[in-house]
């Protein structure tokens, strides 16, 4: 919507009318510091992080406070979070704080989304605090669905999401591969269940935004993903909102940068969760306290070879397919050897999860850390393996062709299945026999006047943090 937002729809069921200016007085607020005083006593508040975004701005933002002030049964009020603008952007912000009352303006020095939502939404006093991108490029109408199940206090964590079913969504193949794949990591890697990380279409309560806000530590695009995953290790309710999405063809961003940005953010929040070093509040029950274990809780070790196989051999099937998309879709913005690296790292990472679970039957977080660093060692060799194919190739033929390439690869890649395999069945998921079973856990009523979940053993406490 770079200038002009005609890629919109004309017409919405509120349709938001030009606004004439109010030349309202705004409190001045400090460069640093955005103060929450001018939007006291809101129930929403919407919050618009932007960088060098002039020609945006302004009709995206006369939009919003539109169909605000139209369509929405509760008030709402926008804050405009520049950070690190270096354009007109700042200027611009002034002048529609000046003008339209519902819009107040406030400035991060630093550059970076995150840090711009944590310390606009830090200092709101608003019942629910909530974020879109500048384009507008989710439809206005699925506003007050994102908004409502939170004023109600039915969940306490609202997303847009553009791959659960219902969703309408305008962009290239690209874009869509890029993040299916990244969600798809995210649920191997993290056990997370939210179905769309990366739309720029979320609120929280504020109660809750307090609680966790402190938690994160990302300034840039994976402080979506790290909120997210807090909030659900803290038993919040995570409201989905299927939206209808047109993706801005003149976005400014990078998406290589950003996907290595993210990779290296779930790598290290991971390894925070599975060390411990971050304490995430429980802020609501999240399971019932009468738990049962799954039936799978427990590692049931090896099964019979002929089944494992079959099942690594679908398994292996859909990664080598995923992975060799993948290659080519970054193989156009990178070389070969990165390409390479990148998918066999996404890939290998599903891979592992995907065999853990339904290949040799372990269920549960229990040690799911561990078994993703065994494999990735298993990931190593296999890198190792394609790299050095690749490398022959280069020397044979300096400018092979991209089915060449891939033949080379997917060869390489059946070598490295073969050793990922036996790895798997010796090492990375090895029967544990010989080692004493924990006991077997069974409900125990409460007794009288005890309030659920006072009569819990330390094992029922662990088994709440696991997947249903």
């Amino acid at each position: 919507m770079r200038g002009s937002d005609s890629r919109l729809p004309e017409a919405q069921s509120c349709a938001a009318p030009s606004l004439a200016a109010r030349p309202l007085p705004v409190p001045s607020l400090a460069p640093e510091l955005p103060l929450a005083s001018c939007h006291i006593g809101l129930q929403a508040e919407i919050v618009i992080p932007v960088r060098d975004e002039e020609r945006d701005l302004g009709p995206s933002v006369r939009r919003l406070a539109g169909y605000l002030r139209d369509c929405l049964p509760f008030t709402a009020g926008i804050t405009i979070a520049d950070n690190g603008s270096t354009d007109g952007t700042w200027a611009l912000a002034q002048e529609l704080a000046g003008e339209l009352a519902a819009v107040r303006a406030v400035r991060i020095e630093r550059p970076g989304r995150g840090g711009a939502l944590r310390t606009a939404w830090l200092a709101s006093s608003a019942e629910v605090v909530a974020y879109m991108d500048v384009d507008l490029s989710t439809d206005l109408n699925a506003l007050a669905p994102l908004l409502a199940p939170l004023l109600s206090g039915h969940s306490e964590v609202a997303i847009g999401t553009r791959l659960a079913r219902g969703a309408r969504v305008a962009r290239g193949p690209r874009r869509e591969i890029i993040s299916r794949c990244y969600n798809l990591l995210l649920h191997a890697v993290l056990g997370t269940r939210f179905s769309d990380a990366q739309c720029g279409f979320k609120a929280i309560r504020g109660g809750a935004a307090q609680a966790l806000l402190p938690l994160t530590t990302d300034d840039g695009w994976f402080f979506d993903t790290e909120l997210l995953v807090l909030a659900e290790r803290a038993g919040l309710r995570i409201h989905e909102v299927p939206v209808d999405w047109i993706d801005d063809t003149d976005s400014r961003v990078k998406i290589i940068p950003t996907a290595i940005a993210d990779l290296a953010g779930i790598a290290r929040l991971g390894t925070a969760l599975a060390r411990g070093t971050i304490t995430v509040p429980q802020l609501r029950d999240s399971a019932s306290p009468r738990l049962h274990p799954p039936p799978g809780g427990a590692r049931t070790g090896r099964g019979p070879l002929v089944s494992q196989l079959a099942r690594f051999i679908a398994v292996g099937v859909a990664s080598t397919v995923a992975y060799v998309l993948l290659y080519l879709l970054l193989r156009t913005a990178m070389p070969a050897q990165a390409a390479n690296a990148l998918s066999l790292l996404a890939t290998a990472v599903a891979n592992t999860a995907a065999n853990r679970r339904l290949t040799f039957g372990i269920r549960g977080r229990s040690h799911a850390a561990r078994d993703q660093a065994r494999g990735l060692i298993a990931f190593g060799i296999g890198l190792a393996l394609t790299s050095g194919a690749l490398a022959a190739l280069h020397a044979i033929s300096a400018h092979p062709g991209r089915l060449t390439e891939v033949t080379v690869l997917i060869a390489a890649n059946l070598v490295a299945t073969v050793v990922r395999f036996a790895l798997y069945r010796s090492w990375v998921f090895r029967s544990r026999r010989g080692r004493s079973a924990p006991p077997p856990v069974h409900p125990v009523p409460p007794t009288p006047g005890e309030a659920p979940g006072d009569y819990l053993d330390p094992v029922q406490h662990q088994l709440l943090d696991l997947p249903e």
